[in-house]
C-alpha cells in the first residue's frame, strides 16, 4: 500500500495552480484547495469550468491531453506532484477514475482489475488478495463476472469496474470524475453508497459530479469552479443553502431547503451539470 501522508499534512494541497492547454487556452487560474485526511471534497461547476482539468493535474495525466501546469504547486502530503507523471501519482497513493469509465473493453473483469495495480511494481500476493477482496466486498457483481469481457457489462457494472480497478492500487486519495454520469437512478444511489463506504474505510475522495445534490450530500467541503477559478468554497451543507448554489446547481427557485435537494440527488438520479 502507498505510504500515507504525515498526520500533520493534508491528503492533498493545491496552491495557486495555473493550467494551460497549448499556448493560448487558460484552463485554471490561481486555484487553491485542500483535501484533509479522511474527507470527501466536491467540485461543482458547469461544463468547461475546469473540474476535470484539476483532477488531471493532480493525477499526472495532463500531458496526455496536451495540458501543462504553468504555475502553482500540488502536494500529496510531503510529495510534490507536477501534473506530468501518472505513475508517480499512483505510487504516491493518488488514483483517478476518469469520466466515461474507460475500462478495457476487450479484457476480462479480472484482467481489468489486475491492471489497476501495475504502476506499483511488484507487490506481495497477500497485498493483491486484500485489494481484490475489498473490491469484491464493495461490488459483489464483479466477483460473479470475473471472466466476462468488460465491454459486455452494463454501464453501471462498468462504473463499478472502473472504481474497483482504481482501488486495486490501494489509493489514499481517490479522484472521481462524474461517477454517476449516464446511470439509472438505482445505480446512482448505489454509487453514492460506495463512495461513502470507501471514505469510511479511510480513503480521502476528491469528487467531480454533475449531480450536485448527490455530491453535496456526500461531501464535507465543496468548491464551485467558474471559468477556471474558484468562486465559492466552504462546508458542503452551508454551500447547499446558498441562493447561488440552490439556483444554479440544485434546481431550486425558492427556499426549499438543502435537505430536500440532497435527498433528491441520491435517490432520483441526475442533477445539474
Amino acid at each position: 500500500m502507498p505510504e500515507a501522508p504525515p498526520d500533520d499534512e493534508p491528503a492533498l494541497q493545491v496552491e495557486d495552480l495555473d493550467v494551460t492547454y497549448g499556448r493560448a487556452v487558460s484552463a485554471l487560474r490561481s486555484v487553491s484547495l485542500t483535501v484533509p485526511h479522511g474527507t470527501v471534497v466536491a467540485l461543482l461547476g458547469a461544463n468547461g469550468a475546469g473540474k476535470t482539468t484539476l483532477l488531471r493535474a493532480v493525477s499526472g495525466t495532463l500531458r496526455l491531453h496536451r495540458g501543462a501546469v504553468t504555475a502553482g504547486r500540488i502536494h500529496y502530503g510531503t510529495t510534490e506532484l507536477d501534473g506530468r507523471d501518472p505513475v508517480a501519482a499512483v505510487r504516491a497513493g493518488v488514483v483517478q477514475v476518469p469520466e466515461g469509465r474507460r475500462v478495457f473493453a476487450g479484457l476480462t473483469v479480472d484482467e481489468n482489475l489486475r491492471s489497476g495495480g501495475l504502476g506499483l511494481g511488484r507487490r506481495r500476493p497477500d497485498q493483491v488478495a486484500r485489494a481484490r477482496e475489498r473490491v469484491f466486498t464493495l461490488f459483489p457483481r464483479l466477483a460473479e463476472r470475473t471472466r466476462q469481457a468488460a465491454g459486455l457489462l452494463s454501464g453501471g457494472e462498468q462504473q463499478m469496474l472502473a472504481i474497483g480497478r482504481a482501488l486495486m492500487a490501494a489509493p489514499r486519495l481517490l479522484l472521481l470524475d462524474e461517477p454517476s454520469l449516464g446511470l439509472a437512478p438505482q445505480m446512482v444511489h448505489r454509487i453514492a453508497e460506495v463512495v461513502r463506504e470507501i471514505n469510511a474505510q479511510g480513503t480521502a475522495v476528491l469528487l467531480v459530479e454533475q449531480n450536485a445534490g448527490m455530491a453535496l450530500s456526500l461531501a464535507d467541503t465543496a468548491h464551485v469552479l467558474e471559468v477556471g477559478e474558484v468562486r465559492l468554497s466552504g462546508p458542503a451543507d452551508e454551500l447547499a443553502r446558498t441562493d447561488a448554489v440552490k439556483r444554479l446547481y440544485l434546481g431550486e427557485t425558492s427556499g426549499e431547503g438543502a435537505e430536500t435537494a440532497q435527498r433528491a440527488g441520491t435517490t432520483e438520479g441526475q442533477g445539474a451539470a
